[in-house]
């Protein structure tokens, strides 16, 4: 799997889970809303202090940003 697209797709479910949409959110995260459809699109290669601000901004610990669906769901 690519990180990227995993890192992103998480991003991507989890500011939905909170139901924010990109523009208010990226705010909240410190960038636009361009980067964060590329970040959520699996487009960019993101920093450890990137992941972790996205983090942060979605009060979740770093390291959900990082599982697959499977770890979060066990049958």
């Amino acid at each position: 799997m690519d990180i990227r697209k995993l890192v992103g797709g998480n991003v991507a479910r989890l500011r939905k889970k909170t139901g924010l949409k990109q523009e208010p959110f990226s705010e909240a995260a410190g960038i636009s809303q361009s980067y964060l459809s590329q970040i959520e699109n699996g487009h960019v290669n993101l920093t450890l202090l990137g992941v972790n601000d996205l983090a942060q901004a979605l009060g979740v610990p770093p390291i959900e940003l990082f599982r697959e669906l499977s770890e979060m769901n066990p049958d």
